[in-house]
């Protein structure tokens, strides 16, 4: 069963159109479905689709071991004969032979494994293909990898591979919408908060929807995926983290441990976790972004239009933030078969953690809110959580989204909570007087909520716009 990604397979449906070989970068967390989507798109296609991908690390493993899969799985998808290859050149001119002017979708999965043990392999491929693959006036070639930090210096970076590629594309979590299609037929009998509350851990990736047993309780769904042995969740997070750093995934762990309950400035990190604040960490901080484990949002200054001074990281990827406040605290228990719960709420701060899952939600699929807060059409110069600390020129603020407009903003308050009732209203007020904005700006406010709303917060007109998340999952 495949789900979604029509606007990505359309992206790469246009590369046909194009009278030359096509080079393509693909990026994304790992259980994302990159390969699935090129699979997809060959399928869709009518192509030929070979598949070669880089056998994954082990200690003692060396550059002959790649090369020896590669002719492997060459040979067993092309039927035919490979001789034994003594470089990556050699391996891509073999490759190269078994197109011979044939409609072809080309993958090479998870490359940064591929070429790992040999610095020569990017300036290899740039070498066959300028003078074999670009030939093909039928060829998508995709060079995808979980590694993204590696696709980013190696091809992206590379001056070597400047104007020859067609697109980067970068795979992201699921839209809300196509989320829910994992509930099959049962999704007109499950809750809203049931799905929110599973989206709100697994994140809209793939992989893990696919573990959904549309007949039982969000609960039990997630105490299988999290909380059992042999649960997805339960190691998974473990196997990425080192598969995507390597020897710097420990340091990089403390930094996502420092994230979990809130947004935090490279300063607020560095206290936190002990880490200097130098360009060690803000390298560190650049390849969490580029892996998807983080957010960074700058924003503007809302008192002066500028851009603010202090970037805010965010733990962006739900998984993550969840496995390292719930899973990784229990792991020897859970690895023993003890952990139980009758329901999730029994979990210290469940409720205050599924706020920020929830919180994190949104924010992921902001373009899918922007119009339901009637802001489809118009340019939104800013979109960050909003931090701003109480000093001498006045008290603090603290906002789950601001928008920026040319003329005005919007504050968003975000809340996951059984009874919303008139308190909201208070708090949003306080904060909209609290928020600084230059002369002339107009201040909007809106609700995005998943609870019991009281008719009269609704009714009382304060909020621009009221938005419960659960209108985001549009198909039921």
């Amino acid at each position: 069963m495949f789900i979604g990604r029509e606007s990505e397979l359309e992206t790469l449906a246009a590369l046909w159109r194009k009278p030359v070989a096509s080079l393509v970068t693909c990026r994304g967390r790992r259980r994302i479905g990159k390969s699935s989507l090129v699979a997809e798109f060959a399928r869709r296609s009518g192509a030929r689709f070979l598949a070669l991908e880089g056998k994954a690390p082990e200690p003692g493993m060396t550059n002959r071991d790649q090369l020896d899969s590669f002719r492997e799985q060459l040979a067993e998808q092309t039927g035919g004969e490979v001789p034994a290859l003594g470089s990556w050149f050699e391996a891509f001119h073999q490759l190269d032979k078994q197109i011979n002017g044939r409609k072809t979708v080309v993958l090479l999965d998870e490359i940064s494994w591929m070429g790992k043990y040999d610095r020569g392999f990017p300036g290899d491929l740039k070498i066959v293909w300028d003078r074999a693959f670009k030939r093909h006036d039928r060829l998508v070639m995709v060079l995808c990898g979980s590694v993204s930090t590696w696709i980013t210096d190696n091809i992206l970076k590379n001056t070597g591979f400047v104007g020859r590629r067609a697109l980067d594309l970068v795979v992201r979590e699921l839209p809300l919408v196509d989320c829910v299609r994992f509930w099959g037929k049962a999704v007109s009998r499950v809750a809203p908060r049931e799905i929110l509350d599973v989206l709100s851990v697994t994140g809209g990736v793939p992989k893990y929807l696919e573990g959904i047993d549309p007949g039982l309780s969000a609960d039990e769904n997630l105490r299988r995926m999290c909380f059992l042995p042999e649960g997805i969740l339960t190691s998974d997070f473990d196997e990425i983290f080192s598969d995507v750093f390597g020897d710097e995934a420990t340091e990089k762990r403390r930094i996502l441990a420092a994230l979990v309950d809130g947004t935090k400035t490279a300063s607020e990190i560095s206290d936190e976790t002990g880490l200097p604040n130098n360009g060690h960490l803000t390298e560190s901080l650049e390849q969490l972004d580029t892996a998807g484990f983080t957010a960074s949002e700058r924003g503007l200054n809302p008192a002066t239009g500028r851009a603010a001074q202090s970037v805010r990281y965010r733990l962006r990827d739900n998984c993550a933030r969840f496995f390292l406040r719930y899973v990784e605290p229990n792991r020897e228990t859970i690895k023993e078969g003890r952990f139980s719960l009758a329901t999730m709420e029994q979990l210290d701060g469940w409720d205050a953690i599924l706020g920020l899952q929830l919180e994190n939600l949104v924010l992921n699929h902001l373009p899918e809110f922007l119009p339901m807060l009637g802001l489809g059409r118009s340019l939104v110069l800013s979109a960050a959580p909003f931090r701003k600390k109480a000093d001498a020129k006045g008290p603090g603020c603290q906002i789950d989204l601001l928008l920026q407009m040319r003329r005005s903003v919007m504050i968003v308050e975000i809340k996951r909570r059984r009874e919303i009732g008139r308190e909201i209203i208070r708090e949003v007020e306080d904060k909209a007087k609290r928020l600084p904005v230059r002369r002339g700006m107009s201040v909007r406010t809106a609700l995005v909520y998943d609870g019991r709303l009281a008719p009269a917060v609704e009714g009382d007109g304060f909020f621009d716009a009221v938005v419960p998340v659960e209108s985001a999952l549009r198909c039921r």
